[in-house]
């Protein structure tokens, strides 16, 4: 027999999962400025006085609704740097083109100049995001694929940079031969000797 607590934890997952669902919503349509908090309780149905006792601000809210998003792709291992950047290139050239975290990190971006808790969602997102690239460079430096003195940010920037400014900016297309050049052009200006893959 159902126990009057249970029936209450019931109700209080869903109404959070409604207002998460709702909040997540507005992010994917108009990015952070458009979510507010009288917005999602209106969606969701959820009072104004219970999404406050759950989140004490809208950053909170902000927070939890984003802390899923922008998965980090598979870790790969072709055996060869080269064949692990085109791997993890590819993999973040379709998130882009096609994940709904790559409509909502601009607004995070600009929201974590202002707002420090807000910085931290940022932070965290992008070191998930990225992580893959640091374990790529750590192993290609191991091997001697790589000078010591190249570190993940210098493999990310020569990869991930090209690829966002493509998304966000010309807005042209994010296709295998662009990423594929993107990679050749990373390996040179790293030092890496490109080799088949």
């Amino acid at each position: 027999m159902a126990r009057s607590g249970d029936f209450v934890d019931v109700r209080v997952q869903r109404s959070k999962a409604a207002v998460l669902a709702q909040t997540y919503e507005l992010l994917s349509a108009g990015g952070i400025g458009g979510v507010s908090i009288d917005e999602v309780s209106r969606r969701s149905g959820v009072s104004k006085t219970t999404i406050y006792r759950h989140w004490p601000s809208r950053a909170a809210l902000l927070i939890e609704a984003c802390s899923t998003i922008g998965s980090a792709p598979p870790v790969p291992d072709t055996g060869s740097f080269g064949g692990d950047l085109v791997a993890l290139s590819g993999a973040l050239a379709e998130q882009l083109r096609s994940a709904r975290w790559a409509a909502v990190l601009p607004s995070i971006v600009d929201a974590a100049e202002r707002e420090p808790e807000l910085a931290g969602l940022h932070a965290d997102l992008h070191a998930r995001l990225m992580a893959p690239f640091g374990v790529v460079t750590e192993r290609a430096r191991t091997r001697g694929e790589l000078a010591a003195d190249r570190g993940p940010a210098d493999v990310t920037a020569a990869v991930a940079g090209p690829l966002f400014y493509r998304r966000w900016f010309s807005r042209e297309p994010l296709d295998a031969t662009f990423v594929a050049r993107v990679v050749e052009d990373a390996l040179g200006r790293l030092g890496v000797q490109a080799r088949s893959t």
